[in-house]
């Protein structure tokens, strides 16, 4: 098992007692957010859909390559790896 860390966005925080960062041991993206879940209540339903899937407006980066261009959720992690959850910004001028 790799341990790995999250960045957690700053919305978000209050369900990581104000932590920005958590880490976590497990072998793959969707190991790590498990985990991150089982440790932060009411956390995981603001990242995955009821199916598992990311959330239409959360992006999840291994490093600086978003999973989806990787094998998704299941992309293997390794000791040390960074995993951040971005939310989409949307808005500018109209």
């Amino acid at each position: 098992m790799s341990t790995a860390t999250i960045r957690i966005p700053t919305p978000l925080r209050s369900f990581t007692g104000g932590a920005d960062e958590v880490t976590v041991g497990a072998d793959t993206v969707r190991g790590a957010l498990d985990a991150l879940g089982e440790r932060h209540d009411g956390l995981i339903p603001r990242i995955l859909t009821e199916t598992g899937e990311a959330r239409p407006f959360v992006n999840i980066y291994l490093g600086s390559k978003n999973v989806k261009t990787l094998d998704g959720l299941a992309t293997t992690i390794a000791d040390g790896d960074v995993v951040s959850i971005i939310p989409a910004v949307a808005g500018g001028r109209s």
